[in-house]
């Protein structure tokens, strides 16, 4: 019993653990500007898609993907039968109208002279009259018709509006379309974008009027200078950035349509920090910190926003000071309020 006694008394002394070692930076704020550097693509400044004001069966079509076309060239046709009928048709009305109009005038021209001699009544001159009058109408209504029908079959042949190039076909001869359906994509000659998807933090820090320099992403000796000419009010669903469209002066013949570009622009100068990229973790779904606090040699994790993000550095807009230290190494085994010890403290 006495043993057991004593074994109760005893007491027994919990080692605390050792402060984990980790390596440190000791923040400064830079007011540089940042160059962003962005992926995008060559687009035409100009893009339409072409297509049948009719419906119907498609017999022809001229061009394909890549064909250069003029203005006015034929870019493809549709069987016409129907609407070659109807011109037909309008044509003999016309000339009905005519022989129709030639009669009554003749009609009224006689009346005219017997009113003149006494040898008619009034109420017969004003009907002839009333005929030319109704004749003339007509007349009129079948040349209306006529110039419909004429229209109708031009509808049936699709021309290009503009020197251009063909981006993408819609349909192949043969196929029933309907009309407005794209047939032809037109690229019209006359100038190319460059067009990149922006995040947002790029574009509340870019300036409003400033060149960006684009060069092509497999040869950096093709170059071309351009500005911002339009830029999207809405984010992407999916990707939540935004659509940038940078109006080339002067692209060379090598910045093809589709090619892959890479575009740089400097930003204006703003308040920012850069850590090393090793530093950065997550914390309740957005990036985090550690900080140390220097008296206490304790960690606490930090929510920061990211501007830019390098594979050895990230920079960062909100969320940090000038004089914090943060980890460098060793985050990912860190917890809130542990000891540390520090095995650098750069400055």
């Amino acid at each position: 019993m006495a043993t057991t006694l004593a074994a109760c008394n005893e007491q027994t002394d919990v080692a605390e653990p050792a402060p984990r070692p980790v390596r440190t930076v000791t923040l400064e704020k830079s007011e540089a500007g940042v160059p962003v550097v962005l992926t995008g693509r060559i687009e035409a400044l100009d893009e339409a898609s072409l297509g049948f004001r009719l419906s119907g069966r498609m017999i022809e079509r001229t061009v394909n993907a890549g064909d250069r076309v003029e203005a006015g060239q034929l870019l493809g046709r549709l069987e016409a039968l129907n609407e070659l009928n109807a011109l037909t048709a309008a044509k003999a009305n016309v000339a009905a109208a005519q022989a129709k109009l030639t009669q009554v005038r003749n009609h009224f021209e006689r009346q005219q002279t017997l009113l003149s001699q006494g040898w008619t009544t009034r109420a017969n001159f004003d009907q002839a009259e009333r005929e030319v009058r109704t004749a003339e109408a007509q007349l009129d209504a079948s040349e209306a018709q006529l110039k419909s029908a004429h229209d109708q079959v031009d509808f049936t042949e699709l021309k290009a509006d503009a020197e251009g190039v063909v981006t993408g076909v819609g349909a192949e001869p043969g196929e029933v379309v309907q009309a407005g359906q794209m047939i032809v994509r037109l690229a019209r000659h006359g100038g190319r974008d460059a067009i990149f998807d922006v995040p947002a933090q790029v574009l509340r820090t870019a300036p409003t009027d400033r060149a960006v320099d684009v060069r092509l992403a497999d040869d950096a000796s093709v170059t071309a200078t351009g500005r911002v000419r339009e830029v999207s009010p809405q984010a992407d669903p999916v990707t939540r950035t935004f659509q940038v469209k940078v109006g080339l002066t002067d692209p060379p013949d090598a910045m093809r349509l589709g090619a892959t570009v890479i575009g740089t622009l400097q930003t204006d100068a703003v308040p920012m920090i850069e850590i090393p990229s090793s530093a950065l973790t997550e914390f309740n779904g957005h990036p985090a910190v550690w900080i140390v606090d220097p008296k206490a040699l304790t960690v606490e994790i930090r929510n920061v926003d990211v501007l830019r993000f390098d594979p050895a550095s990230v920079t960062i807009s909100q969320g940090l000071a000038t004089g914090d230290v943060v980890v460098t190494a060793g985050v990912q085994a860190l917890r809130p309020g542990q000891k540390v010890r520090l095995l650098g403290l750069d400055s």
